[in-house]
């Protein structure tokens, strides 16, 4: 059986297309900026109970030994949840633990090098923001786009900010889904209503809220009024 968003934590497995379409519709990307006096662990439990669908760890600045320790933490939250969890660009960590799969950028490792080094059932992910990254990412065999910024984020102030056009495009060229990224929080979900994407990709408006259950709970309200879910 495959195993979609409510369906019972299992080994790692393939997640079908279609599964990971719906997971994407509200991705939580961690930061570990904004834990303050909570841990890790304690936020993302907040998260997946608010509603969260997809976990990525993204922890650029920690040690290989303390990545591990994290990604196994999150990743026994994600089986108990139903929920897919990713690491980003550390193909290795996410081969020790078990974890669903990864996340790589342009200036990560390549795509086509982390689905041979993960297997068919893994979930590869790849950032982009142009029509020809896109159809390289779907070649090399990405299972998902994360495309973006929708607005300017202070996660990422480097990151170019795409026009609705350029969303549009990038989705109509590839198969795949697309989750946009970049500044998305309660004020600019709406925008991905003429985006045509399958979901938004998260990070400060779920964890630098003081309530991240509530914050979820509400960002997972607009996301279903905004993409008709």
């Amino acid at each position: 059986m495959e195993q979609g968003v409510n369906m019972p934590a299992r080994e790692r497995g393939k997640w079908s297309a279609e599964a990971i379409r719906r997971a994407l519709k509200l991705y939580a990307v961690t930061d570990n900026a904004w834990l303050g006096e909570r841990t890790l662990t304690e936020c993302v439990e907040e998260a997946l109970a608010g509603g969260t669908t997809f976990v990525q760890l993204r922890d650029k600045h920690a040690s290989a030994e303390d990545l591990r320790a994290e990604a196994e933490e999150l990743l026994a939250l994600c089986r108990a949840a139903g929920v897919p969890f990713v690491v980003n660009d550390d193909v290795e960590c996410a081969l020790a633990v078990g974890a669903d799969g990864v996340h790589v950028g342009q200036d990560d490792m390549a795509c086509e090098r982390a689905r041979a080094l993960l297997g068919p059932d893994a979930i590869v992910g790849v950032s982009t923001q142009t029509v020809e990254q896109a159809r390289a990412a779907e070649a090399a065999g990405a299972d998902y786009l994360g495309v973006g910024g929708v607005t300017g984020t202070a996660t990422k102030p480097e990151a170019e900010v795409l026009a609705p056009e350029e969303f549009r495009a990038i989705a109509a060229a590839v198969d795949i889904p697309v989750v946009a990224i970049g500044g998305v929080n309660a004020a600019t979900m709406p925008r991905l209503s003429e985006l045509n994407v399958d979901g938004a990709a998260v990070v400060s408006a779920i964890f630098a809220a003081d309530d991240i259950e509530a914050a979820t709970r509400e960002l997972s309200r607009i996301i279903d009024e905004t993409l008709g879910i």
